[in-house]
C-alpha cells in the first residue's frame, strides 16, 4: 500500500489530484489522508483526517509514502525506513504561505534521504519509478545523547 499524507492544516489538491490521476491506469493499492479538501478521489481510497496514532500505523504498514514536504511526515518516513516521494507546497501557488517547503524538500533531496518531484508531471514519472521495496536508512526517533550533550555544553557556556 502506498500511504499518501498532505497533512491536516490546508488541502494540497494538486497533489491528491496527481497521484488519483496516476492510479486511474495502474493496479496499485492506495490510501490517502487528503485534509480538508472538497476533491474526492475517484481512483484511491482516502479520508479528510486521522489521529496521529493512526497516522504512525498508516505509515508502518505502508511500501511507500507520498507527502507534502512538511517535516513530521519527512522525519516519521525515515524513522521507520519509508521510501518517500515529497511534492512541496508553493507559495506562488497559495498553497502555503512561503516557500519554506521548497526549502526543506531541495535540501534533504540534496542528502539523497527523500525523493523529490516539484510539479505534478515529475511526481507521475516519480511514482512510475518508485521502488517502494527500497528501504532508506533509519533515523532514531529521539535526538542522540551526543547532540543532546552539545546542546547541553553550548547553554551551560552561554549561562
Amino acid at each position: 500500500m502506498i500511504f499518501v499524507t498532505v497533512g491536516a492544516q490546508m488541502p494540497f489538491d494538486r497533489l491528491i489530484r496527481a497521484v488519483d490521476e496516476w492510479a486511474t491506469s495502474r493496479t496499485v493499492d492506495v490510501f490517502a489522508q487528503i485534509g480538508p479538501s472538497d476533491f474526492c478521489p475517484k481512483s484511491i481510497r482516502s479520508q479528510r483526517f486521522i489521529d496521529p496514532q493512526e497516522f504512525r500505523k498508516s505509515v508502518q504498514a505502508a511500501s511507500g509514502i507520498v507527502a507534502h514536504a512538511g517535516m513530521g511526515t519527512i522525519l516519521t518516513a525515515l524513522e521507520y525506513g519509508k521510501p518517500i516521494i515529497v511534492m512541496p507546497r508553493r507559495g506562488d501557488l497559495r498553497e502555503t504561505r512561503n516557500d519554506h517547503q521548497v526549502a526543506t524538500a531541495t535540501l534533504f533531496s540534496q542528502q539523497g534521504r527523500i525523493i523529490v518531484a516539484f510539479d505534478e508531471q515529475e511526481l507521475i514519472q516519480k511514482l512510475d519509478q518508485f521502488d517502494t521495496s527500497q528501504r532508506t536508512e533509519r533515523i532514531e526517533p529521539h535526538a542522540s545523547p551526543r547532540l543532546i550533550a552539545t546542546i547541553r555544553n553550548f547553554i551551560e557556556q552561554k549561562s
